[in-house]
Protein backbone atom coordinates (compact mmCIF):
# COMPACT_ATOMS: atom_id res chain seq x y z
CA UNK A 1 0.00 0.00 0.00
CA UNK A 2 0.91 3.52 -0.59
CA UNK A 3 2.01 5.39 2.34
CA UNK A 4 0.40 9.16 2.48
CA UNK A 5 2.15 11.83 4.43
CA UNK A 6 1.08 12.29 7.88
CA UNK A 7 -0.76 8.86 8.41
CA UNK A 8 -0.60 7.11 11.88
CA UNK A 9 1.67 4.77 12.70
CA UNK A 10 -0.53 2.85 14.84
CA UNK A 11 -2.39 0.55 12.31
CA UNK A 12 -5.58 -0.11 14.13
CA UNK A 13 -6.40 3.83 14.73
CA UNK A 14 -8.76 5.39 12.31
CA UNK A 15 -8.36 8.57 10.93
CA UNK A 16 -9.51 10.60 7.83
CA UNK A 17 -6.90 9.08 6.28
CA UNK A 18 -7.39 5.21 6.78
CA UNK A 19 -8.37 3.40 3.34
CA UNK A 20 -11.64 1.80 4.76
CA UNK A 21 -14.04 1.36 1.74
CA UNK A 22 -13.99 -0.68 -1.08
CA UNK A 23 -15.22 1.24 -4.43
CA UNK A 24 -18.73 -0.14 -3.92
CA UNK A 25 -19.02 1.35 -0.08
CA UNK A 26 -17.34 4.52 -1.39
CA UNK A 27 -19.57 4.54 -4.29
CA UNK A 28 -22.69 4.59 -2.11
CA UNK A 29 -21.23 7.01 0.40
CA UNK A 30 -19.91 9.32 -2.37
CA UNK A 31 -23.83 9.38 -4.58
CA UNK A 32 -21.15 8.62 -7.52
CA UNK A 33 -21.61 5.61 -9.76
CA UNK A 34 -17.88 3.06 -9.22
CA UNK A 35 -17.44 3.42 -13.23
CA UNK A 36 -16.85 7.13 -11.94
CA UNK A 37 -15.07 6.52 -9.01
CA UNK A 38 -12.36 4.11 -11.67
CA UNK A 39 -12.24 7.08 -14.27
CA UNK A 40 -11.41 9.58 -11.54
CA UNK A 41 -8.81 7.81 -10.24
CA UNK A 42 -7.29 7.47 -13.55
CA UNK A 43 -7.31 11.19 -14.12
CA UNK A 44 -5.95 11.53 -11.26
CA UNK A 45 -8.55 13.69 -9.54
CA UNK A 46 -8.69 11.15 -6.11
CA UNK A 47 -6.72 8.17 -5.98
CA UNK A 48 -7.27 6.28 -3.37
CA UNK A 49 -5.00 4.04 -1.46
CA UNK A 50 -4.52 -0.05 -3.10
CA UNK A 51 -4.46 -3.22 -1.39
CA UNK A 52 -1.89 -5.99 -2.72
CA UNK A 53 -4.23 -7.46 -4.56
CA UNK A 54 -4.13 -3.78 -6.17
CA UNK A 55 -8.17 -3.01 -4.87
CA UNK A 56 -8.87 0.43 -4.19
CA UNK A 57 -9.90 1.64 -0.61
CA UNK A 58 -11.17 4.88 0.03
CA UNK A 59 -10.45 6.93 3.02
CA UNK A 60 -12.95 8.97 4.85
CA UNK A 61 -10.92 12.02 2.86
CA UNK A 62 -11.51 10.59 -0.53
CA UNK A 63 -14.87 10.00 0.18
CA UNK A 64 -15.26 14.28 1.14
CA UNK A 65 -12.96 14.82 -1.80
CA UNK A 66 -15.17 12.65 -4.64
CA UNK A 67 -18.15 14.91 -3.32
CA UNK A 68 -16.26 17.77 -3.58
CA UNK A 69 -15.43 17.14 -7.45
CA UNK A 70 -18.80 16.00 -7.94
CA UNK A 71 -20.61 19.76 -6.36
CA UNK A 72 -17.58 21.56 -8.98
CA UNK A 73 -18.58 19.13 -11.84
CA UNK A 74 -22.38 19.31 -11.53
CA UNK A 75 -23.53 22.55 -10.01
CA UNK A 76 -20.53 24.70 -10.93
CA UNK A 77 -19.78 23.21 -14.27
CA UNK A 78 -16.27 22.96 -14.27
CA UNK A 79 -14.99 20.40 -16.38
CA UNK A 80 -12.91 17.83 -14.68
CA UNK A 81 -8.98 19.04 -15.63
CA UNK A 82 -10.49 22.81 -13.65
CA UNK A 83 -11.14 20.25 -11.41
CA UNK A 84 -7.92 18.51 -10.84
CA UNK A 85 -6.24 22.31 -10.82
CA UNK A 86 -8.01 23.44 -8.37
CA UNK A 87 -7.56 20.21 -6.07
CA UNK A 88 -3.99 20.65 -6.98
CA UNK A 89 -4.20 24.31 -6.05
CA UNK A 90 -5.79 23.62 -2.66
CA UNK A 91 -3.38 21.11 -2.19
CA UNK A 92 -0.31 23.50 -2.56
CA UNK A 93 -1.87 25.74 -0.57
CA UNK A 94 -2.40 23.39 2.43
CA UNK A 95 1.29 22.39 2.11
CA UNK A 96 2.15 26.20 1.80
CA UNK A 97 0.59 27.03 5.13
CA UNK A 98 2.00 24.17 6.86
CA UNK A 99 5.73 25.31 6.11
CA UNK A 100 4.51 28.90 6.77
CA UNK A 101 3.34 27.36 10.54
CA UNK A 102 6.77 25.43 10.36
CA UNK A 103 8.77 28.74 9.79
CA UNK A 104 6.87 30.93 11.87
CA UNK A 105 7.52 28.12 15.00
CA UNK A 106 11.20 28.47 13.91
CA UNK A 107 11.44 32.09 14.31
CA UNK A 108 9.46 31.99 17.37
CA UNK A 109 11.88 29.60 18.62
CA UNK A 110 14.99 31.33 17.37
CA UNK A 111 13.20 34.64 19.09
CA UNK A 112 13.13 32.93 22.56
CA UNK A 113 16.82 31.72 22.49
CA UNK A 114 18.14 35.25 21.16
CA UNK A 115 16.12 36.76 24.42
CA UNK A 116 17.44 34.18 26.83
CA UNK A 117 20.70 34.46 25.23
CA UNK A 118 20.25 38.21 26.08
CA UNK A 119 19.14 37.78 29.38
CA UNK A 120 22.41 35.90 30.26
CA UNK A 121 24.60 38.90 28.68
CA UNK A 122 22.55 41.52 30.62
CA UNK A 123 23.35 39.02 33.89
CA UNK A 124 26.93 39.01 33.17
CA UNK A 125 27.46 42.65 33.28
CA UNK A 126 29.54 44.11 36.40
CA UNK A 127 28.05 45.30 39.00
CA UNK A 128 30.85 47.35 40.73
CA UNK A 129 29.50 50.00 38.18
CA UNK A 130 27.93 53.07 38.86
CA UNK A 131 24.78 54.27 36.31
CA UNK A 132 25.54 57.50 35.45
CA UNK A 133 22.96 60.16 36.91
CA UNK A 134 22.84 63.77 35.44
CA UNK A 135 23.85 66.18 38.29
CA UNK A 136 21.77 69.63 38.30
CA UNK A 137 24.06 72.65 39.02
CA UNK A 138 24.13 73.88 42.36
CA UNK A 139 25.00 77.30 43.62
CA UNK A 140 26.94 75.20 46.62
CA UNK A 141 30.70 75.43 46.76
CA UNK A 142 32.92 72.67 47.89
CA UNK A 143 36.65 73.23 49.03
CA UNK A 144 38.97 71.06 48.97
CA UNK A 145 42.04 70.60 51.40
CA UNK A 146 44.08 67.72 52.03
CA UNK A 147 45.16 66.11 54.88
CA UNK A 148 47.75 67.74 57.34
CA UNK A 149 50.47 65.36 58.48
CA UNK A 150 50.70 64.87 61.95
Amino acid sequence: MESRPGRSRNPYELTDETPVYVISVAAQLSGLHPQTLRQYDRLGLVSPDRTAGRGRRYSARDIDLLRQVQALSQDEGINLAGIKRIIELENQVAALQARVAELSAAVEGAAATMRQREAQVHASYRRDLVPYQDVQQASALVVWRPKRPE
